[in-house]
């Protein structure tokens, strides 16, 4: 089995996945080869509480320029996780 840390590289933290938080679903980028079961036992073991559903989306690499020069943006997953009833809510930011 990959390491959890390996499949979940950081959470998507903008203002409409802050309003997701409130109802118990978060957000996460994710490694493109993960598959929904994987993200989920990454998710259960690296935060300590049971997942309910899944669901991905791969988000296509942009075009970019700079001065004359043209490439493209790394292509990347997305993953939104919903937790089960009863799990306590994640804490990304420590309170001051």
């Amino acid at each position: 089995m990959k390491d959890p840390r390996d499949i979940i590289k950081r959470p998507v933290i903008t203002e409409r996945t802050a309003g997701y938080m409130d109802g118990m679903k978060y957000v996460f980028e994710v490694d493109i080869r993960a598959n929904k079961t994987e993200i989920k036992q990454a998710v259960e073991a690296i935060f300590n509480v049971k997942v309910s559903n899944v669901n991905t989306l791969r988000v296509p690499a942009k075009p970019k320029r700079y001065g004359r020069h043209f490439g493209y943006r790394s292509e990347w997953k997305k993953a939104f996780v919903t937790l089960a009833e009863g799990s306590k809510p994640l804490e990304f930011f420590e309170s001051v």
